[in-house]
């Protein structure tokens, strides 16, 4: 599947926002093993969070990797590339 090196861009955008909402979670909610725990919602809320923050960077980094097949480049230097980019556009 040809990618482009801005899809990838999003992509990458896309799993790190998926990431801070699971960051923020955890902050928000405290350690799931404290006192009193979490409740079934925040359980739910923090699992699906997770599960899409995984299947957004699983994506990410299948397309960077047929990318740098596609080109014959590294996949080290495509990442490169990639993480540069979303951080100068953020």
């Amino acid at each position: 599947m040809a990618h482009s090196f801005e899809e990838l861009i999003e992509k990458q955008r896309a799993a790190d926002q998926a990431h801070r909402r699971v960051e923020g979670l955890r902050a928000q909610y405290g350690p799931p093993a404290q006192v009193g725990g979490w409740s079934q919602t925040q359980t739910q809320t923090y699992e699906t969070a997770w599960r899409a923050w995984r299947d957004l960077a699983r994506d990410a980094h299948t397309s960077v990797t047929e990318y740098a097949k596609e080109q014959g480049a590294s996949l080290g230097a495509v990442e490169a590339e990639v993480a540069q980019a979303v951080r100068h556009s953020a």
